[in-house]
C-alpha cells in the first residue's frame, strides 16, 4: 500500500501547480520584466516606459563603462573573499571546536545565532555608534588606554573594513549552525574506530569531519558567493548613498542608488541583471571548485 502511492503521480501536480504559480508571478515574471525595461527609456519609478532606448543597448554600454560599476564589482569581489574566509572559514573552526565540547552545545549555538535575529538595519546602526569618530564605543575604548589620536574609522582608507566588519559578524552563526549539523550527522562509530586505531584529535578532524563535511562546505560556500551579491541593508544603513565616498559601493547598493535615488529605474534594471548573471557565473565556479562528492 505504501509503495502504491508514488504510482498515482497526477495529485502531485494539483498540489505544486499553486507554488509553482506563485513563484511564476513574483518571481519569473519579474525577472523577465527586469531584463526588458533594461532596453527601455524609463523616467522615473511608477511611470511607463517611453519607449526603447537609442541605441537599445546603452545601457549596457554605459554599465561597462561607469567607473563606479567597477568599484562596486571590485569591493563585492572582496566582501566574496570575506564571507568565504571571515563567514563559512571563522564558522567551521567555532562549529569544529564546540563539536568536541562535551556540555553547553545549544548554549554556544544560541549564542552563536542570536545576531541572524537582529535586523540588518538595527546592527547597522548598532555599528554606526561603535564607530563613530566622536565618542564612539571604540574610540572611547582607544581614549581609555591613553591613544590622544581618534581614528576615523569611515575615512577613505578604513571604509570599506569598517563596512564589512559587521557583515562578516553577522552570518557567522548562521553557516555554524549548518556545520554543525553536518558534523552531528557524521557517526560516532567512524570517531570511536579511529580512536581505536591511534588517532589524534587532528587526525580525526582531518581524515573524517573534514572530507564528510565537503558537500555542507560546498553549500555553505554557493551560499556565501550569491548571499555577498545580494549584500544591502548593513552597508546601506552605514554608508548611504555610498557616503562619505563612492568608493564604499557594493554592486547591491548601487543598483539601489540609481533607482532609488538616482532615480535611473532603466538603469538599475540593467545592474539587477549584472548581479543575476554574476550570481550564475560565480555559484558555478564555486559549485566546480567544491564539487560533492559521494561517501
Amino acid at each position: 500500500m505504501g509503495t502504491g502511492i508514488y504510482k498515482r503521480k497526477k495529485p502531485l501536480f494539483f498540489f505544486l501547480l499553486p507554488a509553482f504559480a506563485f513563484l511564476a508571478v513574483y518571481l519569473y515574471y519579474p525577472f523577465v520584466m527586469n531584463i526588458v525595461n533594461s532596453f527601455q527609456d524609463i523616467p522615473r519609478l511608477g511611470v511607463p516606459a517611453s519607449g526603447m532606448n537609442t541605441p537599445w543597448y546603452s545601457n549596457y554600454v554605459q554599465m561597462f563603462t561607469d567607473p563606479v560599476v567597477g568599484t562596486a564589482m571590485k569591493n563585492t569581489l572582496i566582501m566574496i573573499g570575506v564571507t568565504l574566509i571571515g563567514q563559512v572559514g571563522i564558522a567551521l573552526i567555532l562549529a569544529l571546536m564546540v563539536d568536541n565540547v562535551k556540555y553547553g552545545k545549544k548554549i554556544f549555538r544560541t549564542v552563536y545565532f542570536f545576531p541572524i535575529v537582529i535586523s540588518a538595519t538595527a546592527l547597522g546602526l548598532l555599528f554606526n555608534l561603535i564607530f563613530l569618530y566622536d565618542k564612539g564605543m571604540i574610540n572611547q575604548m582607544l581614549e581609555g588606554l591613553g591613544q590622544q589620536t581618534l581614528i576615523d574609522w569611515k575615512s577613505e582608507g578604513r571604509a570599506l573594513l569598517t563596512m564589512m566588519l559587521p557583515v562578516m559578524w553577522q552570518y557567522v552563526g548562521f553557516y555554524f549552525v549548518i556545520l554543525m549539523t553536518g558534523l552531528n550527522n557524521i557517526s560516532d562509530d567512524l570517531y570511536e574506530a579511529a580512536r581505536i586505531d591511534g588517532a589524534g584529535k587532528w587526525q580525526s578532524v582531518k581524515y573524517i569531519s573534514l572530507p564528510l563535511l565537503h558537500n555542507v562546505l560546498c553549500t555553505c560556500s554557493v551560499l556565501a558567493v550569491t548571499g555577498a551579491l545580494k549584500v544591502f541593508d548593513l552597508p546601506w544603513t552605514m554608508f548611504p548613498k555610498g557616503m562619505p565616498m563612492k568608493s564604499t559601493f557594493l554592486t547591491g547598493t548601487y543598483m539601489y542608488y540609481q533607482t532609488m535615488e538616482a532615480r535611473n529605474v532603466d538603469y538599475g534594471s540593467t545592474l539587477a541583471v549584472l548581479i543575476v548573471v554574476l550570481g550564475m557565473v560565480l555559484s558555478g565556479v564555486v559549485n566546480r571548485i567544491f564539487k560533492e562528492k559521494d561517501y
